[in-house]
């Protein structure tokens, strides 16, 4: 920038004794030397020009920089976050960026089926904050009054889908076609406790044959589990939410569940209450629900709540 700055009162000197120059010229030299003083003076002035704008935007770049390079130190401590299993590979990205952000804060997260999560938090197990994939285990801890009431928020919403392993030639194209013979086996969360099962229960009893699905059924403890049946073809089928099928090759997704067949997948999150860190609780809780985390969010296959 000093040198920026230093060349542009170079150039406005010379153009000072340009200007003096071509009023001596004016009145005892040819108009030809005249006209040549006066070039002289208009690139001076439009050098001068260039290198003050140069070394204004080199201090906006200087300035830029050191403030990306900041970070905010006033939030410190660990964090316990208690969230849904389907949110293991995204919460991995979201770490990274909070705490390049933010350098005294350490994010440690613990990924299970959201009703064994509720458990813990039940138990009395250390939380800070808790994401799950339904309401129903966030609504169940708050009229137990073991959440901060005014912290929970919508966060996120997905989607329930029926998988089979990426080399399957069984044909399946439907929820309905679960029902035929050559489904010997169907991967379907714990019905009390993973909501992935719940809503899977849910869909084929609105389809009407829930009790055929259950005969056939094996029961996994998280969403996770379901997948990694079915992506080495221990199971036949299985259903998984959205964002888990996208993040592997090795399985397909066949359909999405029928629309009206169970109510919306939404995620949300809230602070636990007896957080020892209620302010980088809530830091991280307004950090998630910013453009750039939805943007990361998105990515996975995630959109953000309308509810």
């Amino acid at each position: 920038m000093k040198k920026s700055i230093k060349k542009s009162i170079k150039t406005v000197t010379t153009m000072i004794l340009a200007m003096s120059m071509l009023f001596t010229m004016g009145g005892c030299g040819s108009k030809e030397e005249a006209t040549t003083a006066a070039e002289a003076v208009t690139e001076a002035a439009t050098t001068a020009a260039d290198a003050k704008t140069e070394a204004v935007t080199d201090a906006d770049a200087k300035t830029e920089a050191g403030t990306e390079a900041k970070t905010d130190s006033s939030i410190s401590g660990e964090l316990t976050i208690l969230a849904a299993a389907s949110l293991t590979d995204v919460c991995g990205e979201l770490k990274t960026m909070y705490e390049a952000e933010h350098s005294g804060v350490t994010l440690n997260f613990s990924f299970a089926g959201s009703g064994a999560l509720q458990t813990q938090i039940e138990e009395g197990a250390p939380a800070d904050l808790f994401i799950s994939a339904a309401k129903k285990q966030m609504n169940t801890l708050k009229d137990e009054g073991l959440m901060k009431d005014d912290s929970i928020c919508n966060l996120l919403e997905n989607k329930v889908v029926l998988i089979v392993p990426a080399d399957s030639t069984l044909g399946l194209t439907s929820f309905e076609d679960v029902k035929k013979d050559e489904v010997t086996m169907v991967g379907v969360g714990e019905i009390e406790s993973v909501p992935a099962g719940q809503y899977a229960k849910t869909i084929f009893t609105n389809l009407g044959f829930w009790d055929a699905v259950e005969k056939k059924a094996n029961f996994g403890t998280d969403v996770r589990t379901v997948l990694g049946w079915v992506e080495t073809s221990a199971v036949s089928c299985g259903v998984v939410y959205a964002t888990d099928a996208y993040g592997s090759d090795k399985v397909k997704i066949v359909a999405e569940a029928p629309a009206g067949s169970c109510d919306p997948v939404i995620y949300p999150a809230g602070i636990v209450k007896a957080t020892k860190n209620a302010d980088a609780a809530q830091s991280f809780l307004d950090f998630l629900k910013t453009d750039e985390a939805m943007k990361v969010f998105e990515k996975y296959g995630f959109v953000k709540a309308t509810e």
